[in-house]
Parts: structure tokens; sequence; C-alpha cells
């Protein structure tokens, strides 16, 4: 009775054995090479290239964008002579002097802007 008993646990051990190792074969089922090799190569995007026109438009499109901006820089430097230029002398001095002021105030707030920055970068 014993020994059948013995046969019976044997008998149940190779089936369970032989079950797992099924179960491992299954679950990498999808690409048997990853398996193999590991982790499989970086797949390329592919390029998509636009028709000539398209780029023709969006360069001249750009530099039409470079050119309206370079006018309104001239435009407003122009704008700040003149509005210099019709006032009476004392007026004009103090606004030279308020531009310098607030020029000074804005690269000190930039300055401690920066150093802020700089000290929450290194807490990280």
């Amino acid at each position: 009775m014993n020994y059948i008993a013995v046969k019976r646990i044997f008998f149940l051990l190779i089936l369970f054995s032989l079950s797992a190792s099924v179960s491992l074969a299954q679950r990498s089922s999808g690409r048997p090479d990853r398996a193999l090799f590991g982790k499989t190569l970086k797949t390329r995007q592919a390029k998509v290239r636009e028709s000539r026109s398209v780029v023709k438009a969006k360069k001249k499109q750009e530099s039409n964008e470079k050119k309206l901006q370079k006018e309104y820089r001239l435009y407003v430097k122009e704008s700040r002579k003149r509005a210099l230029k019709i006032q009476t002398p004392e007026v004009r001095e103090r606004m030279i002097q308020d531009r310098k002021n607030s020029d000074q105030k804005a690269r000190i707030k930039k300055k401690k802007r920066t150093e802020n920055f700089r000290k929450a970068g290194l807490k990280f």
C-alpha cells in the first residue's frame, strides 16, 4: 500500500513539472526571437518627406515673418527716437534717466531670478 502511494506522488510530481515547463514555453509565444536575443532592435520612424512646394512655401513664410519682425523693431526704434526728439531738453534728460533706471532694475531682477533658479536646481 505504501509503495502505491509513493508511485502516485512521484507520478503527480512528474506531471506537475511537465505542465510547468509547457506553461513556460507558452509564455513567450509572441516573439520567439525575443527569448533568444533579448530586446528587439528599435524600429525606425519612417521619414515623411514634404513636397517641394510645401517646403518652398514654409521657407517663404519664415522669411516673411523675419522681415516683419525686423521692420517692427526698426519702427519701435524710430518711434522712441521721435518721442525723445519732440520733447523739451529737461523732459528729454528725465526720460533718458528713467530708461537707464528701468534697465538697471530689469538687470537686477533678472540676476535675482537666475540665482533663485540656481539654488532651486541645487536642491534636487
